[in-house]
């Protein structure tokens, strides 16, 4: 699908992907659609009228919306994943000047 905009192309194509891995519980089922994703890629690579790309991408752009997954993955350490913010490091406060119980204790 040669879009016009061959980063839009890209962009349509990486969400693709990522949208079957949300779907797929294992790396080895995902595989298989990604090859399957290229090679429907690939099919309309050789489109070249502006409208026939504009279809092609509009049609794509439905398909990702009617397959959107409920509960999409996101790595634990990303916003809204499980680990996100857990076990932040210390504020860092700043110094102030020793207690007086701790310079007693240090003569």
């Amino acid at each position: 699908m040669a879009h016009t905009d061959s980063s839009g192309c890209s962009r349509l194509y990486r969400r693709s992907l990522k949208l079957a891995l949300d779907w797929s519980v294992h790396r080895h089922l995902w595989r298989g659609q990604a090859l399957y994703i290229r090679s429907l890629f690939e099919a309309n690579s050789n489109v070249r009228e502006p409208r026939q790309q504009r279809i092609l991408f509009d049609q794509t752009e439905e398909l990702l919306k009617q397959w959107k997954h409920p509960d999409p993955y996101r790595p634990p350490t990303a916003p809204g994943g499980s680990k996100y913010e857990r076990n932040l490091p210390c504020p860092i406060l700043e110094r102030m000047s020793p207690s007086p119980c701790l310079s007693l204790s240090l003569r």
